[in-house]
């Protein structure tokens, strides 16, 4: 079998708020890349030009590029109009053409209290097609992550999502743990080949379906072992960014720190280094 090499990233603000350090500790892991949900404690949508410049320059010095935009686009109730988070995004695009980047993470929305998941379906795909036609004019990618309790938590949604909008502009990213956290018992068994061909983003974390405990990879009930296999076999090469809300987890992000991050970082590279794959 001929070597398989995916591209090691990482949320960098589960590690510090200075992204020097982010860069730090994630090339001390061996990633050449990281992903940006926020620096200096502020949002990556709340940047202005001159943090953005700033924070391509602590990029750029050090030699580390950018695999997503880890915005929170989408993570906003279904009711506010179309047009806010279509604005957001825009802060989103500026975002990842300073800092080269493809892709943008983003939600499929959250809903009132006993409002029945069901009942939003037209007003979030209405969004996301909305969503998709920005991202399709400025030549990014968005990345539909299964977060909890947005439309699109579980596979089945998930694959109505992107089907429904079926612009190239949105695919997927798969994050196992929160697809356990919603309760779905056997990730890859129940999700994995239906998603699979608008699978273009891995996001690295594990959860415990008893408690919803959040664990390393391949320490939980995500299936991350078969999951990564079928990936290594499919011929995936793209990337695999480390998410691992170790020790805080809150309604925008997680938080780690730099010690259990390494723990993360390691324990993904126990199992790539089980099946073959190499991280750089």
């Amino acid at each position: 079998m001929s070597e398989v090499t995916w591209a090691l990233s990482g949320f960098g603000d589960e590690i510090d708020p200075d992204p020097a350090v982010q860069v730090a500790v994630l090339q001390a892991l061996g990633a050449g890349h990281i992903e940006v949900r926020s620096a200096w404690g502020v949002n990556i949508v709340d940047l202005d030009d001159e943090q953005l410049d700033r924070l391509a320059g602590v990029f750029d010095e050090r030699g580390m590029r950018v695999s997503a935009i880890a915005s929170p686009i989408g993570k906003v109730d279904v009711a506010l109009p179309v047009q806010h988070e279509v604005d957001r995004l825009g802060r989103a695009i500026a975002a990842a053409q300073r800092l080269g980047a493809r892709y943008i993470r983003i939600f499929s929305f959250y809903r009132g209290e006993g409002v029945p998941v069901e009942s939003i379906r037209d007003d979030v795909l209405e969004r996301m097609r909305a969503l998709a036609a920005a991202a399709e004019e400025a030549g990014v990618v968005l990345l539909h992550e299964n977060e909890k309790d947005i439309y699109g938590d579980t596979p089945e949604r998930c694959l109505e999502i992107v089907e429904s909008v079926g612009s190239p502009a949105l695919r997927l990213a798969w994050d196992s743990a929160n697809f356990v956290q919603v309760g779905v018992g056997a990730p890859f068994d129940d999700g994995y080949a239906m998603l699979r061909p608008h699978l273009e983003y891995l996001q690295v974390k594990d959860a415990l379906a008893a408690t919803s405990e959040v664990t390393p990879a391949g320490e939980g009930d995500g299936q991350l072992l078969q999951t990564l296999t079928a990936l290594r076999d499919d011929g995936y090469t793209g990337f695999a960014s480390l998410e691992p809300h170790l020790t805080d987890v809150n309604a925008l992000g997680g938080f780690s720190g730099p010690a259990a991050f390494g723990v993360a970082g390691r324990a993904f590279r126990r199992l790539t280094d089980q099946i073959g794959v190499t991280l750089a």
